[in-house]
């Protein structure tokens, strides 16, 4: 997405104004040279009125402090054991970063605090061993933080939480993100680490859902790398606590919060809790969506030219893929209910979607929908994608003669010599895609 497109920007604005990002943030990130760039992402998301919670980690401070010293410390990422000499890093650690991050919301002219809004307690004894100071979040104390977001304050929570006695414990900085962004109902929570996202097989994982992911640590786990499984447990704790997106960024890349954030395709792995992706019938405010989407394969001849009086007159044929309800796909089942029969039309998938099997998905609905309505016989007319649909879909080669008188004298006034596939659909349904079919 290109960010000055402020039209892209806006469709979010209406959904996203007063909700709440907890922005979650690696130590390694907070020192890196694109902090100052995040910051502004920071600006922009808070000039929008958006509510911002921003939670930061500090292993690498404090491995960097260790090594400094040449001590070894006792845990690095806070959900180990932290004994009294770790403490004192994490403390010294902790609280510099702190300091540089309210100095750059302040270079930003952006109000913020840290607060004491954690209370912890120890983690106690686990499998025989004392965690000492390491410590887990026992209450977030919601009041605190809805009264500095409603007047416009960034809180800004270290790797701490505090007892009632005044006791200081430290606490993994993933956990404490989940904990918060449950107890403020977050919208959104945004891991900005080191790395591009979640991985399997050597390919970055674009979007998965919190079930699939579980799956993936239940039984495939040394499939995530090590640095993402922390990460990876709370981004799926988070979707079972409530939260509905989880998002994991290379804090590394310019511009990379807006571009995940307000873009469809984002820039690294988005975790959702329920059903991201979803097919539905198009209204007629999808009208220019559909003409803007299907504009370049006309243009190359792959499409057809619909008008768009043409298209509201048919509208009860076409239907939308969307993701986060942005249109990025659109097909059409026209009717021949007198000949038992129906056409696969208008099949576009947005070029920044391609090869994610959004267009499979729609021809599965579609031949499932053409089932459900006692159809025998699927048709479609092709100039250039016919092999995909014969190699990936089933259809074969028909002729003109198969279709329907209607549709053989347009066929013969467009001059196109469209290749004509054929699929017959016996009783069977095919396997529905995991979509919510809104029909």
């Amino acid at each position: 997405m290109k960010l000055t497109d402020l039209r892209g920007i806006l469709q979010y604005i209406p959904r996203f104004r007063e909700k709440v990002f907890v922005i979650a943030i690696d130590g390694a990130i907070v020192t890196d040279e694109n902090f100052s760039n995040i910051l502004l992402d920071i600006a922009v998301l808070r000039s929008l009125n958006i509510r911002v919670v921003i939670v930061h980690g500090a292993s690498a401070q404090i491995k960097a402090m260790a090594d400094a010293q040449t001590m070894k410390a006792s845990d690095l990422d806070g959900s180990g054991i932290t004994d009294a000499d770790t403490l004192k890093l994490a403390l010294t650690a902790a609280n510099r970063l702190t300091h540089e991050i309210l100095e750059g919301l302040s270079a930003n002219d952006l109000r913020a605090a840290s607060t004491n809004a954690i209370v912890a307690h120890p983690m106690g004894i686990l499998h025989g061993l004392d965690h000492l100071f390491t410590g887990k979040v026992e209450r977030v104390d919601t009041e605190l933080f809805q009264t500095l977001l409603g007047q416009g304050i960034i809180p800004v929570v270290p790797p701490l939480g505090f007892d009632g006695d005044g006791h200081t414990y430290r606490v993994n900085s993933d956990h404490m993100a989940v904990e918060i962004a449950e107890a403020l109902k977050a919208t959104k929570l945004i891991f900005i680490t080191t790395t591009d996202g979640l991985f399997s097989q050597g390919q970055l994982i674009r979007q998965i859902l919190a079930s699939d992911l579980d799956a993936i640590l239940a039984g495939k786990k040394q499939e995530v790398i090590p640095e993402m499984l922390s990460k990876a447990i709370y981004a799926s704790a988070a979707c079972r606590a409530g939260v509905p997106r989880v998002h994991l960024i290379n804090g590394r890349v310019d511009e990379g919060l807006l571009a995940e954030v307000f873009s469809n395709e984002g820039i690294g792995t988005l975790i959702y809790a329920n059903e991201y992706q979803q097919i539905r019938r198009a209204m007629k405010k999808d009208i220019r969506a559909i003409m803007m989407l299907t504009k370049n394969a006309v243009a190359s001849d792959e499409l057809v030219k619909r008008t768009r009086a043409g298209i509201e007159k048919h509208l009860q044929d076409y239907y939308i893929f969307e993701i986060d309800k942005n249109p990025v796909a659109c097909v059409a089942l026209h009717l021949y209910s007198e000949q038992s029969k129906g056409e696969l039309a208008c099949l576009y998938v947005s070029p920044s979607h391609e090869n994610q099997g959004i267009g499979r998905k729609l021809i599965q609905f579609v031949e499932s929908k053409a089932r459900e309505l006692g159809l025998h016989e699927l048709l479609l007319l092709s100039t250039q994608a016919f092999t995909y649909f014969q190699s990936k879909a089933g259809f074969v080669e028909g002729s003109p003669d198969d279709l329907p008188q209607a549709r053989r004298e347009k066929y013969d006034q467009s001059g196109r010599k469209s290749k004509v596939l054929v699929k017959k659909l016996n009783g069977k349904s095919v396997e529905a895609p995991p979509l919510f079919l809104k029909v």
